[in-house]
């Protein structure tokens, strides 16, 4: 914890020296134009600089955060006002006494007959002369509110993050108990029946909750880690309803550098058993088909329905199909396609991801561990009838 603030911080510092390198070269290009030359130019750029220097920080730190994000706006512009003609004639005074007189200097080797309206008459004139307290103004303020404009954009674009990634961690806490939820439905089935098999049940919901609580909280995840916890839900799902469930799970393609957002994919397996399977009472039929390369991902869920549909309350049968629909749009704007038919005796749903906007993280020894199947590769297959889909 005390690393990553050292190193936001040492970014933030780093941000604003070069935001302020940039200013001193934008201002000294422009005072070198017909000017003396770029080391007079910079000298006199360097002589105003603390006053947009201290001008910027006393704004952004300390008056806009007493009162603008307190809403004291009566404070907000009477201090504003005060602090704004107090670098204007900050700016002049420097003008007056070093500024103006080092850059006549200047120009005067450059052409001894050269005269400066701008440097005649007592200091008191020269101060109070409005055309150059104007010029001062619209000097001193523009390079502060260029620095304003991007804090508040920056402000802006954070906070719009954090919101998003707030949202995404709701939406994950309510996808996670959902899928445990069903899962211990699985077990709780078993243990009713003394079924030898709830051993292997508790090894693999283990495995599910590890990778719930350690791995989940990442954006994205190695596409084979979740697919490997794909088929250990599909495995208590089988044991669950055994002999009566035609269940097909197949992947073609090579699982390898890909990423993925976690559990994007169980919310529509977790529907065709539910909606599916546990409502039909023999030949029950699901097929789950993975088809993968290096830029898309594409899922194919079909299972068959009840010839009597079951009555549900809306209010609470449909939470993960939603998630997922808001997840995708968060996490895959304009690179995701959700298709969903829902046939008479058919229930299909096809989700197509883009990887082109994810990142690939993947180490060499997730490389050397990947799945490997350049030609469809069976996973589960447990066949009584002939039944597929396109």
């Amino acid at each position: 914890m005390e690393m990553n603030t050292r190193w936001t911080a040492n970014g933030r510092v780093l941000m604003h020296v070069t935001f302020w390198l940039c200013i001193v070269v934008f201002l000294t290009t422009l005072f070198e134009v017909e000017g003396p030359g770029f080391k007079a130019a910079f000298n006199t750029v360097m002589m105003l600089l603390p006053v947009h220097v201290v001008y910027f920080y006393t704004l952004s730190y300390v008056i806009i955060p007493k009162y603008l994000y307190t809403r004291k706006f009566l404070q907000l512009t009477l201090c504003f006002v005060l602090l704004a003609v107090g670098c204007v004639l900050m700016y002049r005074i420097i003008e007056i006494l070093f500024a103006d007189p080092y850059f006549f200097k200047e120009m005067r080797k450059l052409n001894p007959d050269w005269k400066w309206q701008k440097i005649k008459g007592t200091f008191l004139e020269q101060l109070t002369n409005m055309e150059y307290l104007i010029h001062g103004l619209e000097q001193s303020n523009s390079v502060v509110w260029i620095a304003l404009v991007i804090k508040f954009f920056r402000m802006w674009y954070e906070r719009k993050q954090v919101a998003l990634q707030a949202e995404l961690n709701f939406l994950k806490s309510q996808i996670h108990p959902h899928f445990l939820f069903n899962t211990l439905n699985n077990l709780y089935a078993l243990t009713l029946n003394q079924s030898p098999k709830s051993p292997e049940v508790v090894l693999g919901l283990s495995d599910i909750l590890r990778y719930m609580l350690y791995e989940c909280n990442a954006d994205y995840v190695s596409l084979k880690r979740d697919v490997v916890i794909i088929q250990n839900y599909l495995t208590l799902e089988q044991l669950r309803y055994g002999d009566r469930l035609d269940l097909n799970f197949s992947i073609k393609g090579t699982i390898a550098d890909q990423r993925v957002s976690p559990l994007l994919m169980i919310p529509l397996i977790e529907n065709a058993f539910k909606h599916g399977a546990s409502e039909i009472t023999e030949e029950a039929w699901i097929n789950i088909d993975l088809d993968v390369d290096a830029y898309q991902l594409k899922l194919k869920v079909s299972n068959s329905k009840p010839s009597q549909p079951i009555e549900r309350d809306a209010a609470c049968g449909n939470i993960g199909l939603q998630n997922l629909k808001k997840r995708l749009e968060l996490m895959y704007p304009e690179t995701h396609r959700l298709t969903i038919y829902d046939e008479e005796d058919m229930y299909l749903a096809i989700l197509q991801i883009n990887f082109g906007t994810v990142p690939y993280l993947a180490t060499t020894t997730e490389r050397e561990a990947s799945f490997d199947s350049g030609h469809m590769a069976t996973i589960f297959s447990k066949t009584k009838t002939s039944r597929s889909w396109k």
